[in-house]
């Protein structure tokens, strides 16, 4: 039999009116407004709506919040900043992925700046990947001071909502994980940096006060997950603010075949639609962040045709009920 939250989705009309999904202090919106299945799917965008430009415009009406998952991948522009900003509303906000050197995850030398790539040492630039710790201090610190130099456009025009830090699985509590999250809160001082784990040990029952206390302590924002359940890797969903400012859930679906299974695209992990019920059991935690901080972004990530989007309506809808 089919599993209805795995096939291939209907194309069924996600235009439920152009408000954005914004309740009280709430912001609900999805991890990309330029997934590929997402616009090939043609449920969302209408045909006419074919630019960059267009494209966020359309999201905007419809959204308050999203994140920009291309950081992640390459060091972001000033002009791409600078474009973003123009293109929405004065109240809408951005959480920029951070680039992949700097949450020590490993990047391609040949998307670096063309200075850069000719700072290496010329075995690393050879090399399809590398990690930050293999990069010369030099060049690493040029990479933290572009990122957050190509951001402040958003800053500027108070749109930063937030920089996303995911750490890899590998990045396992210990001191020298302590000591490096404070030297991110420290290299990008003035801007609200949540951080996301994807490493169980963080998040046990017997470490969560701990881990949450540290957070609050360094001025980083917990980013609370709906994720998969029941493999080595599974981060609780724990909804817990650290920040009177912020707090940040995101949603990665329940697909658990495919959530640590080596070799698995980005496309087939995330590729889960949320039941009604599975967000229901979210609202209540969701207002009680609402309470604690001044500002929620609730963020899909479940990226796969038009499950986000309309997982996004679905959850801003149960929070307007409320």
């Amino acid at each position: 039999m089919t599993d209805w939250r795995t096939a291939p989705p209907p194309l069924p009309s996600l235009c439920r009116g152009p408000e954005p999904a914004r309740i009280d202090n709430v912001l609900v919106g999805t991890a990309s407004w330029t997934e590929k299945t997402l616009l090939a799917s043609r449920a969302f965008y209408p045909p006419s709506v074919t630019t960059a430009e267009q494209r966020l415009r359309y999201y905007a009406r419809h959204f308050p919040v999203v994140e920009v998952d291309a950081t992640y991948y390459a060091l972001p522009s000033l002009e791409n900043a600078r474009r973003w900003a123009e293109r929405t509303p004065p109240d809408f906000v951005f959480g920029v992925k951070a680039y992949a050197a700097l949450t020590q995850h490993p990047v391609e030398p040949l998307r670096l700046d063309k200075d850069l790539q000719q700072a290496l040492p010329e075995k690393l630039r050879r090399e399809k990947s590398v990690y930050a710790r293999d990069v010369p201090p030099d060049v690493l610190d040029q990479i933290w001071l572009r990122f957050a130099a190509a951001l402040a456009p958003l800053e500027s025009a108070g749109k930063l909502g937030y920089v996303l830090f995911q750490m890899p699985r590998w990045f396992i509590p210990s001191r020298e994980s302590d000591a490096y999250l404070e030297r991110v809160a420290e290299r990008l001082a003035g801007f609200r940096v949540a951080v996301e784990f994807r490493q169980s040990g963080w998040m046990t029952e017997r470490r969560v006060p701990r881990t949450l206390d540290f957070l609050r302590a360094t001025g980083l924002v917990y980013v609370s997950v709906d994720e998969p359940q029941g493999t080595a890797g599974s981060v609780p969903p724990v909804a817990a603010a650290t920040s009177e400012a912020l707090s940040v859930i995101r949603f990665h679906g329940r697909r658990v075949e495919t959530w640590t299974r080596p070799g698995v695209s980005t496309t087939e992990r995330f590729r889960y639609l949320y039941r009604p019920e599975e967000l229901r059991d979210w609202v209540d935690r969701i207002r009680d962040l609402a309470g604690k901080s001044r500002q929620v972004c609730a963020m899909m990530n479940n990226c796969y045709h038009h499950y986000g989007v309309e997982n996004a309506k679905d959850l801003a809808g149960l929070l307007a009920a409320a």
